[in-house]
C-alpha cells in the first residue's frame, strides 16, 4: 500500500511538527501544504491519506475552511482517506465532517500527536 501522506495546515509550527514526527517513520512519504490550493494542485500524486486542518487564516487563499477543501478534494478523489485536525471540539463541526466522509476527527489538544500517530498506524495496518 502506498504510504504517501499529505499534511495540510496553515500553521508552520504544526506542519514542522508533523513532518518531523512522520517523515521516515514506517516508510511514510510526507508532503506538507499550507493551503488547500497547494494540496489540490498535488492530488495527481494520489496520496493514501490526507491530514487536514479545520481553520485556515492565510490571506489571499480561496479556501478558508477545511470543509471547503474537503469538498474540493472529494471532487478530485472521492476515495482518499482524510483525517481532520482541529482545535475546535464542537459536536456540530465534528458531525459535519463525518457526514462529508472523513475517516477520523482528532481534536488538537495536548495529546493530539499521540492520537494521530496511532490513527495513521492503524490506517496503514488495515487489510487491503
Amino acid at each position: 500500500m502506498n504510504k504517501l501522506i499529505y499534511f495540510v495546515d496553515d500553521d508552520k509550527m504544526i506542519l514542522n511538527l508533523l513532518e518531523y514526527t512522520f517523515k521516515g517513520r514506517d516508510d511514510y512519504d510526507v508532503k506538507t501544504f499550507r493551503t488547500g490550493e497547494n494540496c489540490l494542485a498535488a492530488m495527481n500524486e494520489k496520496p493514501s491519506l490526507i491530514v487536514l486542518d479545520h481553520n485556515f487564516v492565510i490571506e489571499n487563499t480561496i479556501y478558508s475552511s477545511g470543509i471547503e477543501i474537503l469538498k474540493k478534494i472529494r471532487e478530485v478523489d472521492n476515495n482518499v482517506n482524510i483525517i481532520m485536525l482541529s482545535g475546535e471540539d464542537n459536536e456540530h463541526v465534528i458531525d459535519n465532517y463525518i457526514k462529508c466522509g472523513v475517516t477520523k476527527f482528532i481534536v488538537k489538544n495536548s495529546f493530539f500527536i499521540d492520537s494521530l500517530i496511532e490513527s495513521i498506524k492503524d490506517f496503514f495496518n488495515q487489510p487491503n
